[in-house]
């Protein structure tokens, strides 16, 4: 498996996959990436501030997430809970897996990349947020070891809970 930063011919590729995640979210009565969330501009910023990644099988992209080291201001306040740490983090938004691939820990795959990527950086926490009704990556965050940590807010005011993972041994 190879995981690299996206390009932009792959934007088609990365637009199936996220729709299928929006139907399977709907299809579970999950109100997240509806509305024409992510869209074809979420995902060309994401690759323009090189925050876009694939993750490919054979030359063909299975997994897709954004990664950023640039912050993230909706986390700087937390309710109920507090962040494991207040050091420089990444974050990873936007998982999506293709749904022919999906139950073959590719999820896990991108996020130990992503850990690697930290630890090339000197950067040693990884923070997510999710949907309260989003179980499955609730479970994936918890089998990779994240720890709940609190709820955040976003922009639009959607309450999302939110998980860090410490990379320091």
């Amino acid at each position: 498996m190879v995981f690299r930063k996206t390009v932009k011919t792959d934007i088609d590729d990365i637009m199936n996959i996220i729709s299928q995640a929006q139907a399977y979210f709907k299809e579970q009565g999950i109100d997240q990436w509806q509305n024409n969330y992510p869209s074809v501009e979420t995902i060309s910023n994401d690759i323009n501030n090189n925050h876009s990644y694939v993750l490919l099988e054979d030359g063909n992209i299975v997994a897709t997430a954004a990664v950023s080291f640039d912050g993230e201001k909706t986390y700087d306040t937390i309710y109920e809970g507090q962040w494991v740490s207040n050091n420089e983090f990444a974050v990873i938004h936007r998982i999506a897996v293709h749904s022919k691939y999906k139950g073959l820990g590719l999820s896990s795959e991108i996020i130990k990349n992503v850990e690697e990527i930290c630890l090339n950086k000197g950067v040693y926490s990884i923070k997510v947020d999710t949907h309260e009704e989003n179980l499955s990556m609730q479970k994936l965050l918890r089998k990779n070891a994240f720890k709940y940590c609190g709820i955040i807010y976003l922009e639009d005011g959607s309450k999302r809970i939110a998980f860090e993972k410490s990379l320091l041994l």
